[in-house]
Formats: C-alpha cells, structure tokens, sequence
C-alpha cells in the first residue's frame, strides 16, 4: 500500500488566466521519483508546477503535498526546490552566497550549510566557480547552479521547468546524470520539459497536452 503522506496529490483543480481555462477539474498523484511533465509550450505545464509549489492558487479542487498538507509559506521555505525558467540567482550574491542563504532560511545548521553546498557545487561540477556572480557565468553554468540551490534543502519537492532547455549536450548530461542518481530520498521530483533527451531517464511520464491542446492548427502547420 503505498504511503499518501509521501505524494502530491491533485483532486479536481482548476485554474485559469482571465477567461482562457488552464487546468479544468484536474487529477493526478505524484509518487516520489522522477515525473516527467511533457507537453507543447503554452499547455500548462509551469502553471502546473506553480500551483504545486504554491506560487498560485487554484479556482477549484485541492492540493496536498508530502505531509498532506496544501503548499504554504513554512513548506515552501523548508521542503520546496523550484528551479524557474528565468533561473532567479541573487545577481550580486555568489554562487556559494546564493545556496547559503537558501539553506540558512530553510533551516539548516551553519555546518549542514556548508557541506550540502560542497556537495552539490561539486556535483554540478560548479565547485571553482563558488565565489563568482551569475552574471559571469555562462547559461549552462547559471542553470546548473541554480539546481544546486534548489537542492541544498534536500527537499520533498523539486519542481524544474525546462531545465535543460537551449543547454548543449554536455550541460545536460551533466543534470541528467544528477536527476537520475541523485535526488534525496523519497522526493517527488516534476521536470516540465519538451526536451526528448530527458526521456532516456528513469521516469513516470504525464503528457499534458491532452489537459489543454493549445494551438493544435499548428501541428498542421509543421
């Protein structure tokens, strides 16, 4: 029997912009793993992490999160990783600055601080690059990084949205090979992605063009 305590479930959600309808009465459980969130782009995929995550709150339905309770301020803080499309590093902090303070606000005692930090700048291979800003780093660099801050916490929930989009090959193999073996233990992982090389991963697949088929004249088109 599997332990509801440890999943995101999703009963009856709905959510919109204005009068154009996102999500409409929307199911699903996600199980700690990797869930890989494909879909065109528009389809809803980041509102769905977003809603997850708390950042929006849904017209109808409810949400719960590990702990089976709805996403607020104390599990974001604490138990929530989200790695945004626009990445969102602190520009004047260094890259050692920016998992500090996500790990200090999170909780984390000075040493867990520290070595969670290590840990992840150096398997992001981002460990001489600790004491720079993003700004001086490159795209590939700022996204890995970015992923290591959302880690530090070690949380129940890592939220990605299009984390390997426009990365080369190298840069992605480098996230794969850490979202494959590396997630803490019991956490639900949700990558909102349209990259196929991600599909070689160990995952559970939700194809979310079926929720909200935007745009469908264009695959005519293509």
């Amino acid at each position: 029997m599997t332990d509801s305590s440890t999943d995101i479930i999703c009963a009856g959600l709905s959510f919109g912009y204005g009068r154009t309808t996102v999500l409409d009465k929307f199911d699903a459980r996600f199980r700690p793993g990797l869930t890989l969130v494909k879909g065109f782009s528009g389809c809803g995929k980041s509102t769905l992490l977003k809603l997850i995550a708390g950042y929006l709150q849904p017209s109808e339905g409810s949400l719960t999160v590990p702990g089976g309770t709805a996403p607020e301020a104390d599990f974001q803080r604490r138990a929530l990783g989200f790695v945004f499309q626009q990445l969102n590093l602190l520009p004047l902090a260094s890259l050692r600055r920016n998992l500090d303070l996500v790990g200090t606000l999170a909780g984390l005692s000075r040493a867990e601080v520290r070595v969670r930090t290590a840990k992840y700048l150096a398997l992001l291979g981002l460990d001489a690059l600790a004491d720079r800003r993003p700004s001086t780093l490159s795209g590939g660099q700022q996204q890995r990084a970015a992923i290591a801050r959302a880690l530090i916490k070690e949380p129940a929930v890592l939220l990605l949205d299009e984390p390997t989009s426009g990365l080369d090959d190298l840069n992605c193999r480098v996230i794969m090979k850490l979202l494959g073996s590396h997630l803490p233990p019991a956490c639900v992982c949700l990558v909102a992605t349209h990259d196929h090389r991600l599909e070689t991963l160990p995952h559970e697949g939700l194809d979310f063009n079926r929720f909200l088929p935007v745009e469908r004249h264009l695959v005519a088109l293509a």
